[in-house]
């Protein structure tokens, strides 16, 4: 006899003007089921959970949870039918403690606020101790790591009553230790009944977890396996477009992306000569936007053609440290040198004409200008130069020949120069960045989170790109919450613990999980910790 899933999406189309973003898409998730989502960006995947979360109004196509058809037209009727969801952005108010914000939008038990809160209270201890999600439900929000709110958030969907729980990306922000605590709660979850949904598009977390798992590609499903039915070569096939004819393996730079190379997978060659000095960073003090002191008398030295890795927990300084680099935050005290040039307390156009070049972690609020033309953002940074002037104004023809261009080579898809930033993707944005940052000729390339909402071939294509800039001599920092981008592309790798180095490794000699311990501050004497 043949149980019936716990969830059916039928046939489901949703289009955004002249753009099918899924294709008439079915999917089966069982009871006591991890089921990974599988595919590159712009697949369809998080798409097709928002349908279901009732983010978005399918135009066509039917849903049953329970062997019942269903109408979700709001998270409030998914929450309701037991379908939780945990985003990639968290939702939640930084100055409300942990009780206070699981219970935001629910009525209390118990009659008085007080009582209320104290019934609630109990029920997130006993979430948390069930599911190994432990946090203290009277701290302050904007107090815990990405880590602990991430769990908050889970603890948020199973409070709600979540039978349906659905987790986008939920990896990319932690360490590996936080990886593995996460995977054994999940199954403590299934094992009790529940069905989890993992978005993903990193193949080994998937197999370690997943019990079946769905590939989609341009919005539509390709493929349902049995966990049992396949391997990590067999799914990275599927997910690029190969699942027929003959099969190549990925490249290292593929697998990294795909998620598919082992933890610590090295891109290229680690060099063991020492680089000719570049840049150097001497007693740098950065304050945040709250006037707090952050990074404090930090030394760094970066060789030419040199690539230096930081891995941290978001919210531990990465963000102060980019911008410090690129000029764009000043600097309390200390000082940041290019070969024998100061940069430190100059204007913003001397950083840019000593080759300063930086692609920030916001795209949206620090990376363009959403109403103007592709054109006109590549030029952000150049427009003084005389590469792009003639006669002393704007050579505007060669500055729409040079964005066609890069719309080419960067693989942007638009409809020409002329088309505003603002229109774009996310993924698109993220292209014209980098096109930007690649075409100052850079001495100093300052990189946040550089390959976040690109597909496999963009990221091998960024990651070559940033081997090009290094073979001229180009001093590279790379900052990301990936650790295994960090590791692949760096030639060193550096932990970054509340602003500060909490250890340095060559990138061919680490151990991941000791680099996870140092980005939470074990094992250095950072904050305190042992």
């Amino acid at each position: 006899m043949t149980t019936a899933p716990r969830l059916e999406m039928t046939e489901v189309v949703k289009t955004f003007g002249p753009v099918r973003a899924l294709d008439a898409v079915s999917l089966q998730v069982g009871a006591r089921e991890v089921h990974g989502l599988l595919g590159g960006n712009g697949a369809g995947k998080t798409t097709l959970m928002n349908v279901l979360f009732g983010l978005y109004r399918a135009d066509s196509g039917a849903v049953r949870i329970d062997g019942r058809e269903v109408t979700i037209t709001s998270p409030r009727d998914a929450i309701e039918l037991g379908v939780g969801m945990v985003h990639q952005t968290f939702l939640q108010v930084d100055t409300y403690t942990v009780v206070e914000n699981v219970v935001l939008g629910t009525t209390l038990e118990g009659g008085s606020h007080g009582a209320g809160l104290s019934a609630a209270r109990a029920r997130i201890a006993d979430i948390s101790e069930r599911f190994g999600l432990h946090v203290d439900p009277d701290a302050v929000m904007e107090e815990l790591p990405v880590g602990i709110r991430q769990r908050v958030e889970i603890i948020k969907a199973l409070y709600r009553g979540a039978s349906v729980l659905i987790l986008d990306e939920p990896t990319t922000n932690l360490t590996p230790q936080e990886v593995d605590a996460l995977f054994t709660s999940l199954r403590t979850m299934v094992a009790e009944g529940m069905s989890v949904i993992l978005i993903t598009h990193k193949i080994r977390e998937t197999l370690a977890v997943c019990d079946k798992m769905t590939v989609m590609r341009d919005g539509a499903r390709v493929q349902t396996l049995d966990r049992a039915e396949t391997d990590a070569d067999h799914l990275a096939a599927i997910m690029v477009g190969e699942s027929h004819g003959t099969y190549q393996a990925p490249t290292v730079t593929e697998a990294v992306a795909l998620g598919t190379a082992p933890q610590g997978t090295v891109v290229g060659d680690v060099p063991e000569t020492t680089f000719e000095p570049g840049v150097s960073v001497r007693g740098m003090t950065v304050r945040n936007d709250h006037d707090v002191e952050l990074i404090s008398g930090f030394d760094l030295e970066v060789g030419k053609g040199e690539i230096v890795g930081f891995a941290g927990v978001a919210g531990n300084g990465q963000v102060e440290l980019a911008e410090a680099l690129a000029g764009v935050r000043p600097l309390q005290s200390g000082s940041i040198t290019i070969d024998d040039l100061v940069l430190s307390d100059r204007a913003t156009a001397q950083w840019l004409d000593a080759g300063v070049a930086y692609v920030p972690e916001d795209r949206h609020r620090d990376g363009i200008l959403p109403t103007s033309g592709i054109t006109e953002n590549l030029l952000l940074g150049s427009h003084r130069s005389a590469r792009v002037r003639k006669n002393g104004l704007i050579d505007w023809r060669a500055a729409r020949q040079r964005a066609q261009e890069a719309i080419e080579k960067f693989a942007i898809r638009a409809d020409s120069p002329a088309t505003r930033a603002g229109d774009l993707s996310g993924g698109n944005i993220q292209r014209v960045i980098l096109a930007r940052a690649f075409a100052h000729r850079p001495r100093l390339l300052v990189l946040h989170n550089p390959t976040r909402g690109l597909d496999i071939g963009s990221t091998r294509f960024v990651y070559e790109q940033i081997r090009e800039v290094t073979a001229a001599g180009c001093s590279v920092v790379v900052i990301s919450e990936d650790l295994d981008e960090v590791i692949a592309i760096a030639d060193r790798v550096i932990a970054l613990y509340q602003g500060s180095h909490a250890g340095e490794w060559r990138s061919d000699r680490v151990d991941p999980y000791e680099i996870g311990r140092r980005m939470t501050g074990l094992g250095t004497s950072v904050g305190g910790a042992a």
